[in-house]
């Protein structure tokens, strides 16, 4: 039922695919005559997660069941004057959790000379290329496992970075709470890439790393906790709280090393994307090191002949050329290690195929089939997927 309820909203979608793109530009803000620009952004997706097989763990906690409901409700606003500012402020609603609260401005601005932009208030840690991209701009509806379970999310601080045509790099550090006030404890971190290519082809070649020293935390009640560590990851599926592989609570951890190399590659229709990410817990109380790690590659080839956007290390979403949008086919292959030592917290191995069909500048429709197999200890798990998502971007 579901699924014929889906094919007759796409018919209907494909009957208005030929004039998509008079509608394509939606009035979301304003510019003023001074070249402020005031205006609302959001993405709202509603996704549809169909299992099958889930064969090996048999327990209630790792049972995959199917779903379908609102993945993101996200909404917000920006304002900014180009070369000397902007400001962004969005939620997700459907988590109730603060995103990008940041303002950022430009050192031309202020002293006369590009020496790079300064930006104030919570935004993304580096590490972690996919992680990195916006939301609404993901090739492949979910992030990686090893993005998922070593990215460490978004904190307050300050951060400092420079952009030039052959490079960029940045500096930041986080302090104190995220504005959810969960997250106590410092990051000092990095990212800096290469565009040996770029023009009609681009490489892009990147390092990053972080040092969170996590603290610990007192509840309402006077009770303390030590400061922990945690590497977990869904089976490339939205809709469901399980994991299969999870190290579980570290143990008092002094501090989280992170560390990734990213890759990616377009040439006109044709891109790759790649990443290898670690992360480390130094752990206390004569507790060894733990270590987990993974990546994933990417390919994506655009049948109607659109490429990738690229801009300032980073990939948006395809605009469409033509007023029946735009075609992409996309496969992943992605491996998540954390098991280490005395730890077994599991080893979880994906393959993703995907399309993805870009109607407009403001419509994206994703569907994803996914094979995972998770190893933890002695058991074993086979699962398929079938994912689905509508979303509305602007």
């Amino acid at each position: 039922m579901k699924y014929a309820l889906l094919a007759a909203a796409l018919g209907g979608l494909l009957s208005c695919a030929a004039s998509a793109a008079d509608f394509d530009q939606w009035p979301t803000h304003y510019t003023f005559s001074d070249g402020t620009d005031l205006g609302l952004t959001g993405s709202y997706a509603y996704d549809l997660n169909d299992f099958s097989g889930d064969r090996g763990y048999g327990t209630p906690a790792t049972t995959l069941q199917d779903d379908d409901a609102m993945r993101r409700q996200e909404f917000g606003m920006f304002l900014k004057k180009k070369d000397v500012y902007d400001f962004t402020a969005s939620m997700d609603f459907l988590t109730n959790a603060w995103l990008d609260v940041a303002l950022r401005v430009e050192t031309r601005a202020l002293f006369g000379t590009d020496l790079g932009r300064i930006r104030v208030g919570q935004f993304k840690t580096p590490v972690g290329f996919e992680a990195n991209t916006a939301a609404r701009a993901t090739s492949l509806m979910e992030l990686s496992s090893a993005n998922q379970a070593i990215f460490e999310g978004r904190r307050t601080g300050v951060e400092w970075s420079l952009a030039r045509p052959d490079y960029g790099t940045s500096v930041a550090y986080f302090f104190g709470h995220d504005l959810q006030g969960d997250n106590p404890g410092t990051t000092a971190a990095g990212r800096a890439y290469w565009l040996p290519v770029h023009g009609d082809q681009t490489l892009h070649l990147g390092v990053s790393a972080s040092v969170e020293n996590p603290h610990g935390n007192t509840d309402g009640r006077g009770v303390y906790s030590d400061p922990n560590s945690r590497f977990r990851a869904r089976p490339e599926a939205g809709l469901t709280d399980v994991r299969l592989v999870d190290s579980g609570k570290l143990g008092p951890t002094d501090r989280i090393l992170r560390g990734g190399l990213e890759g990616l590659w377009i040439a006109g229709p044709w891109s790759l994307q790649g990443e290898y990410l670690r992360g480390v817990s130094q752990r206390e109380n004569s507790l060894g090191d733990y270590i987990a790690q993974g990546g994933y590659l990417t390919g994506s080839w655009v049948l109607t002949g659109e490429s990738r956007p690229y801009s300032n290390g980073n990939v948006g979403n395809i605009k469409p050329a033509h007023g029946y949008g735009a075609v992409e086919l996309l496969a992943r292959y992605g491996d998540l290690d954390l098991n280490d030592d005395d730890v077994r917290g599991g080893q979880q191995r994906d393959i993703t195929f995907g399309a993805n069909w870009y109607l407009t500048s403001h419509f994206k429709f994703q569907a994803n089939y996914v094979h995972v197999l998770d190893e933890k200890r002695t058991a074993y798990s086979a699962s398929d997927a079938v994912e689905l998502r509508g979303q509305v971007q602007f």
